[in-house]
């Protein structure tokens, strides 16, 4: 960094702001002027060294300090009945099961984003997310599961796009498939909107037993203990990388930031996982779970793990640069600290287990075999006083208070309430609907997603239930395997995303509130009871108000619905993991307020549901309050219609209604269902129809805004015998619903007086058209 050694400082006590701000684009460290001024005469009360900078910058930029959100995300219900860790550590943990001595399973997940690598480097930025992702549920000492992907593409016309599309899909089956864990659930939506700033967000989960979860912290009265560093050598590979995710992404410096983007190695992390599932399994033998410490090494690398194990204990720590393996001779001091290396854990173990862990990986795994200058080293050591202090070659690099180089910064950003015109042009009177039907079944936001799932592994493990693209939500029966007792082999749990970028260009509250309703009604409609939420909360620049305000707006909507969504006798529906992703923005542009939400449940295996009409001659029933807007719909788009009015929906009344199928599913009344999302109720129907080619006919629904509006209505396929039964448990619950029509055999959708097409004409076009605009 400009001829300056690690360990010099860099002394502003004599600078104007005008110099301080020349001097940090200098040093290209990422700070304000005035949080420069603030560590130098408040946090250290001395000139900081170059290490420090960089350390404060990485610690307090939005991606690792959460410093614009902190204030808002705060006031989110983490806590609940199936809970076992909220939003704490590296992953979550809800409860899933218990065997019959009363041993209690939890559900590890975790739902990062790596937007910004992905956008400049998109097979290795959308690799190394995945990595990311499953060491943080891997590190609580769980055997990872499962994963899924919410992905968000520009204009699917420019072959930018496709590009990038194609990098992103091959980077995370790249990654994923040879770690041997089947991808369950996902989404994919192209919009201009995201031309310059793609989202990549990923879903983990893993299962562990309640009492073998080893936290993401040294244990309390931890002085003395080690820190291990397990993993790939170190390179300078992704220094910087959360200080670049917490700026905007400017085009003229793509070939400068490709420096920040980690890279990926498959082969050792699929090494990594085995070697470190066997050393659980020893842990729980010889009762040292709760002796230890582990974490990922994510933003900020060695610096960042080390520090957050000995903080969050309550201690400090102390790092020897010269002990961390490396793969490049004469690399800076702060740079080994802070790099973003992946494939890397971090254990905080007592001394008398620490040769047991280096024997482990380094002889017993192999390590320095199976990838050049892998290994497991002792870099640090915790410290009862809370001080982070780091040695390099004699010198001292960091030297100053935990807690503060730990919290960052936090803002109280200001806001300011981004107007907004309700457009309201209507749907035209006379319109031929079964070439917009055909048209809404192509558009590149319905057609069939095989072109993206075909890459990935599916089915791996062989405990897929519902695999991904045949369903709303995949389900996985993560103890249906010989090391787990019988009696819960049928026990699974559900995984969805959901996420509607054209309601995000209208209202950030609304598209927050809807996008949890939707995670949850995918859920439902596997027959699974949703357990809790994640979240990667996706905005613009922070700093500018407007921005700021959107984000606020889809933070109180995601509070204020989790609150009043109750199953199975909650009290509400938390949120247990998650991150922030701030900066998705280029130039004076920025991405649609975007909150990814993912939803968890839990179902039995004979009560899973299917998405698709089962038999003829079944009767049909729209459940819901039929809000009939048609804002933001696939339909206006289509139309090339100016219609932009969206509404709140109530929420007590959508979680009757998600109820209400819960319970007939657990009464056995319903033979399948699905929700009303993307193209409105007529593409719900069809897609139903395409799973098993089974017909239907729809009584005349009066007002065409019902068919095409995504208004999160159920349709319901009920048995003719169950029918008095199904209507009686909704007139009892008060749930607002009606008969719409039959099932048949006529290989046939018709809608009286608007839709009569053949099942395969329309499932050929659904087919085909994503594949066909890919190429």
């Amino acid at each position: 960094m400009k001829g300056l050694a690690s360990w010099d400082t860099v002394d502003f006590s004599s600078s104007s702001d005008a110099d301080i701000k020349q001097r940090l684009q200098n040093l290209n460290i990422p700070l304000s002027v005035d949080e420069a001024k603030k560590i130098q005469f408040s946090f250290l009360e001395r000139p900081a060294t170059l290490t420090e900078l960089v350390l404060f910058s990485i610690q307090g930029s939005e991606h690792s300090s959460y410093k614009s959100s902190k204030n808002h995300i705060k006031h989110f219900i983490t806590h609940g009945k199936h809970v076992i860790l909220g939003a704490k550590d590296d992953a979550g943990v809800v409860s899933l099961s218990t065997d019959n001595d009363g041993e209690k399973y939890g559900l590890v997940v975790s739902h990062e984003s790596h937007n910004h690598p992905s956008q400049i480097v998109p097979y290795e930025g959308a690799a190394t997310g995945v990595g990311g992702n499953v060491r943080d549920v891997c590190c609580m000492g769980a055997e990872v599961v499962s994963i899924g992907d919410s992905l968000r593409f520009g204009d699917i016309n420019r072959n930018k796009t496709k590009w990038i599309s194609d990098g992103v899909v091959s980077g995370i089956a790249g990654y994923g498939n040879p770690l041997g864990i089947p991808n369950i659930c996902g989404d994919v939506y192209f919009d201009k909107e995201y031309n310059e700033n793609c989202l990549v967000t990923v879903l983990t989960a893993g299962v562990v037993k309640e009492k073998n979860v080893i936290r993401s912290r040294a244990p309390k009265n931890s002085e003395g203990y080690d820190l291990i560093l397990v993993g790939k050598p170190t390179d300078n590979s992704g220094f910087g990388g959360a200080s670049f995710a917490s700026l905007e992404l400017e085009e003229e410096k793509e070939q400068q930031n490709k420096g920040a983007v980690q890279e990926p190695n498959a082969f050792l992390e699929r090494h990594i996982l085995k070697s470190t599932y066997a050393l659980f399994d020893f842990l729980e033998e010889k009762d040292l779970i709760n002796k230890v410490g582990f974490k990922d090494l994510g933003a900020g690398g060695v610096a960042c793990a080390s520090i957050e194990l000995a903080d969050a204990a309550g201690m400090g720590a102390e790092v020897w640069v010269d002990k961390i393996h490396t793969s490049m001779p004469e690399i800076d001091g702060h740079i080994i600290l802070c790099s973003e290396t992946q494939e890397r854990f971090m254990w905080a173990c007592p001394k008398d287990l620490t040769q047991t862990i280096l024997d482990h990986y380094n002889k017993v795994f192999d390590f320095p075999s199976v990838s050049m200058g892998a290994q497991a080293s002792v870099v640090g050591k915790i410290v009862g006083e809370r001080h982070y202090t780091v040695f390099y070659k004699g010198k001292k690099l960091v030297d100053g208070p935990i807690e503060k180089i730990n919290e960052g910064f936090v803002y109280d950003r200001p806001m300011l309430e981004k107007e907004s015109k309700q457009l309201s042009e209507a749907l035209p009177e006379n319109m031929d609907y079964n070439d917009l039907m055909l048209k809404i079944l192509s558009h590149e936001n319905v057609a069939s997603r095989a072109a993206i799932y075909e890459s990935y592994d599916k089915n791996v493990q062989g405990r897929v239930v519902n695999e991904r693209g045949k369903t709303n939500a995949g389900v996985v029966a993560p103890f249906d395997s010989k090391k787990f007792p019988k009696e819960i082999k049928n026990d699974c749990f559900s995984a969805a995303l959901a996420h509607n970028p054209s309601i995000g260009k209208v209202d950030p509250y609304i598209v927050a509130q809807h996008a949890v309703l939707e995670a949850c009604a995918k859920t439902v409609s596997v027959g699974s009871a949703p357990l809790a939420l994640t979240d990667c909360l996706c905005f613009g620049n922070p700093e500018k108000p407007e921005q700021m305000w959107q984000f606020s707006q889809s933070c109180i909507a995601i509070r204020e619905a989790c609150d009043l969504l109750r199953f199975n006798g909650t009290d509400n529906l938390p949120i247990v993991a998650g991150n922030v992703s701030f900066y998705n923005q280029s130039g004076d542009r920025s991405i649609p307020a975007s909150p990814m939400i993912g939803c968890f449940g839990k179902v039995s295996k004979e009560k899973i549901l299917t998405n698709g009409f089962v038999t003829s001659g079944s009767n049909l029933y729209l459940l819901g309050e039929n809000l009939l807007f048609v804002g933001g719909s696939v339909a206006v788009n289509v139309l090339n219609i100016k219609n932009t009015q969206v509404e709140k929906f109530d929420v007590q009344k959508y979680s009757n209604m998600l109820n209400c199928v819960l319970e007939a599913n657990a009464a056995s009344l319903l033979s399948s269902c699905s929700y009303v999302g993307l193209g409105g109720l007529a593409a719900a129907l069809f897609k139903m129809s395409f799973i098993n080619d089974i017909g239907c006919d729809i009584e005349d629904q009066k007002d065409k805004n019902l068919l095409f509006s995504e208004n999160l209505s159920f349709i319901v396929e009920v048995p003719e015998k169950n029918s008095s039964s199904f209507e009686a448990l909704l007139n009892e619950k008060r749930c607002r619903y009606k008969q719409i029509g039959k099932t048949n055999d006529s290989n046939k959708i018709v809608v009286k007086n608007f839709i009569d097409l053949d099942i395969a004409q329309a499932k050929k076009t659904w087919d085909s058209a994503l594949r066909k605009k890919l190429q």
